[in-house]
Formats: structure tokens, C-alpha cells, sequence
């Protein structure tokens, strides 16, 4: 029995490189054959830029699979795949609605450089990150550098009624949110971990639910009166959402709690409909939300409309890719905020759902990694970068479906954006670290010198 659990401690589970290595080849193979069906639709010939796009998709995909067999080799074997195929499916959308000249300039040549920035990025953070229980050290350092990266967009311009951007000297906007739910969630999980025990305390029941002392309401408020900020200041209704409901996900599985949940959807609805009622472009979307079919202030169309028009002309199998009418939607919307609506008319209900499921594993992975760390801090934070990924999905799918109203945020990989699509870069890079963490098998243990002694006596 002894020699079996030593060998089966040293050996431990496969690191399961090889399996990530045959889902990359289908990964890259599946966004070139839907480059090439554009190019079939949109110009009957197949387009010149095919090798091309196929081998940098390749290559990009390679390095970081080199760098993951290297440096995470009991990593998740699902995430790179999953990422990669997002990110080039977002590409080949990009690239088709660039084949339409109202729609404005092409944008996929500047996000396959935002993509290759993003890979560098990954490949850094597995690089340099030898341990995620390194980032506990900077948890109020991180609170400090994601409230500045929260408050810099106010002293900008308002772009298309939200001030999200921020433009720096030969780099062009970025939007700091995007790296700022990131940075937050180390904080949040480092600040979990110390103070769990007092926030899982209760003075009382009440209606089958314990309420929480009142002393320990301080952080949830802080929190609520954050979000209230920026959605007031900045009226980005999206990061609002994001970052106070990440706080609760992960403040629920820090103390097991539900009355915190429930305090959580008070404040987050109370708030949302003060706001809503008076800031007077949150209010603008929450009205196209409930009156998607009226007509808009210049007598067209409403966007929201144009959105529900593209999903029920793609009907259960879509018009096929390069057939379909978003660009009817107008401006960057349907590269950014609707670029779901080109997914839902071109490949249908069945192509939409199986996007859905591809971020759906996405994010049970994630949760799978948060069950399987071995630290607390791991935990929490494997789960909170997950509950961040998954809460801007939402978001992002729910809005452009009409299940709550549009918030402005960008589909992770898929949408236009550069900020967007390096950040979530760097969230997967995250996650695998942990992920690296918590599968790679323990040492075996050294034997003791009694153990060595008998041994010998034993052979003797």
C-alpha cells in the first residue's frame, strides 16, 4: 500500500497538454472555414487573406499553448481552446461586417492586434506569475489602483452618452473597467479572506433569513454607493451591474449567508430605479427596453428593434454567414454592443446557443478551478474573475435580447474592442495559474530515517 501511494502521489493526474493541443487545432480550424464561408457569400471566391488570418490564428494559439506546456503544465486543458475560439469567431464577425461599407472602416486588422496584444499579455502574466498567492500581497494596493481606474474616465468626454473612455497620446481610448474588474477582484478576495468570519456572523433571524450585525453592512454599502457613482457620474449602467453584483457573488461564498443576497438585490434594485428614473440616458435605455418597437427621436428605428428583427429572421438554423441584415442596426453598434444580433440572424437559434454554451464552459471551468484550489484566496478568487466573466455575459446577451436593457458593455472575445479583449486575456492567464495550482500532484514525501532503517533490516 505504501509503494502504490507513493507512486500514484509522484506520478499524479496527466497534465492533459496533449488533449488542449488537439481542441487548439479545431479551434483555429473552425473560425478559418468561417472566413472562408464569408468570402464564398459575401464575393463567390475565397478571400485572399485566408493563409493568412489561418497562420497567425495558429501561431498565436501555438505560442500560448508552448508557453501553458512550460510554465501551467496542470492547467486546465479547456480554457485556451475555448478562449482562442471566441476570439476568432469575434474576429471573422468583425471581418464580415467590416465587407459593409455603411457600417464605417474596417476594425478587424486593429482587433487581430488587440488579440495578438492580448495573447502577449496571457503569456506574460503565466510567465511572471509563478504563484496567485503573490497578488494577497497588494490587496489594498489593488483597491487603490482599481478606484482609479474606475474614477479616470470622468474627467474625459461622454462617448455615445457614457463616460467609460479614456484617451491616451498615441494609443488611442482605452476603457479601464475592463482591467479594473480584474484588479478589484483581487482586492475583494483578499479582503473576504481576512474578514469572513465577521461578515458571516449574525445577530438575528428573521423570516428564515440571518441578518447580518450592522457594523458589518459597512462594506456592502461602500460598495452599493460605488456602483450608485459610477452609474451616476459615468452612467455606465453596465460596470454598475458588474462590479457590485461580483462583490455579492463573492460575498456570498466567502460566509454562506443568503440574507446577503437578498440585501444585495434590495440595494442594487432600489438604486437601479432611482437612477433609472432620473438620469436621463440610463433612462433612454431602460425605455427602449420596455418599449423596444417605438419609434426612435429621429422617426427610424430603434436599435433594440433592429436587434429583435435580425434574431427572428435567423429562425432555428440562420441565413447563413455573409446573408444576414445587422448592418441595418448602424454606427459600430453591431461590432460592439450587438455583434449577438449578427451571431443570432447568420447562424440561427442553433449557432447562438452553441456560442452561449462555449462561454458557458468557459465559466464552469473557472468554477471548477475555485472548487479544486487548495487556498482560500484561490478559491475566492478563481470564483470572482469567474462571477466577473460570467456577470458581463449576462449583461451583454441579456441586453442585446431584450431581457433587461442595454448596457453598453462588450461581449468578452467577441466584440469589437481592444481594452475588452486584452483584459479577458489576462483573466483566462489567471485562472490557469490557479488552475496550475490546484491539479499539479504533491510531492512525494521524503522518507524517514526510521522508514529507511526498516527497510534495510527488511532486505537483509
Amino acid at each position: 500500500m505504501s509503494a502504490s501511494n507513493t507512486t500514484i502521489t509522484s506520478i499524479g493526474a496527466p497534465s492533459r497538454r496533449n488533449t488542449e493541443l488537439a481542441l487548439l487545432v479545431f479551434a483555429v480550424l473552425i473560425p478559418v472555414f468561417a472566413y472562408a464561408n464569408v468570402g464564398l457569400a459575401k464575393n463567390n471566391s475565397v478571400p485572399a487573406g485566408l493563409l493568412g488570418y489561418g497562420a497567425g490564428l495558429g501561431a498565436l494559439a501555438g505560442i500560448a499553448h508552448l508557453l501553458v506546456r512550460k510554465f501551467a503544465p496542470y492547467a486546465d486543458p479547456l480554457m485556451l481552446p475555448i478562449a482562442t475560439l471566441l476570439n476568432g469567431l469575434g474576429l471573422v464577425f468583425i471581418w464580415r461586417l467590416d465587407q459593409e461599407p455603411v457600417l464605417g472602416k474596417a476594425m478587424a486588422p486593429n482587433q487581430l492586434m488587440w488579440s495578438t496584444l492580448g495573447v502577449a499579455l496571457f503569456v506574460a502574466v503565466l510567465v511572471f506569475l509563478k504563484d496567485h498567492r503573490i497578488l494577497q500581497r497588494y490587496t489594498y494596493i489593488s483597491m487603490i489602483v482599481a478606484l482609479a481606474l474606475l474614477i479616470a474616465p470622468i474627467f474625459f468626454p461622454a462617448v455615445y452618452g457614457a463616460r467609460i473612455w479614456i484617451t491616451l497620446p498615441g494609443i488611442g481610448s482605452l476603457q479601464p473597467g475592463e482591467f479594473a474588474k480584474i484588479i478589484i477582484t483581487v482586492f475583494f478576495a483578499g479582503y473576504l479572506m481576512v474578514k469572513r468570519d465577521a461578515l458571516a456572523l449574525a445577530s438575528r433571524r428573521f423570516m428564515g433569513l440571518y441578518l447580518p450585525r450592522g457594523r458589518d453592512l459597512g462594506p456592502i454599502l461602500v460598495i452599493w454607493a460605488m456602483s450608485m457613482m459610477i452609474l451616476v457620474f459615468e452612467t455606465d449602467l453596465g460596470s454598475s451591474l458588474l462590479f457590485f453584483g461580483l462583490f455579492v457573488i463573492m460575498l456570498y461564498v466567502a460566509t454562506e449567508r443568503t440574507s446577503w443576497i437578498v440585501f444585495g438585490l434590495l440595494l442594487s434594485a432600489g438604486g437601479a430605479f432611482v437612477v433609472g428614473s432620473t438620469e436621463s440616458h440610463v433612462k433612454v435605455r431602460v425605455q427602449d427596453w420596455l418599449h423596444p418597437l417605438k419609434l426612435a427621436s429621429n422617426g427610424g428605428v430603434t436599435e433594440t428593434a433592429q436587434s429583435m428583427y435580425a434574431f427572428g429572421s435567423g429562425g432555428l438554423f440562420g441565413s447563413g454567414l455573409g446573408q444576414g441584415y445587422s448592418r441595418l442596426i448602424g454606427g459600430i453598434a453591431p461590432k460592439s454592443d450587438y455583434i449577438l444580433a449578427t451571431v443570432g440572424e447568420e447562424l440561427g437559434l442553433c449557432g447562438l446557443m452553441a456560442v452561449l454554451l462555449l462561454y458557458a464552459l468557459l465559466i464552469e471551468r473557472g468554477i471548477r478551478t475555485a472548487l479544486a484550489a487548495r487556498d482560500p484566496f484561490g478559491k475566492l478568487l478563481a470564483i470572482g474573475l469567474s462571477g466577473a466573466f460570467a456577470l458581463q455575459v449576462f449583461v451583454v446577451a441579456g441586453g442585446v435580447t431584450g431581457l433587461i436593457p442595454l448596457t453598453g458593455m462588450t461581449m468578452p472575445f467577441m466584440a469589437q474592442g481592444g481594452s475588452s479583449v486584452i483584459a479577458n486575456w489576462a483573466l483566462v492567464a489567471i485562472l490557469l495559474r490557479i488552475s496550475d495550482t490546484a491539479r499539479r500532484p504533491a510531492p512525494s514525501p521524503a522518507p524517514s530515517p526510521d522508514a529507511e532503517a526498516t527497510q534495510v533490516v527488511r532486505s537483509q
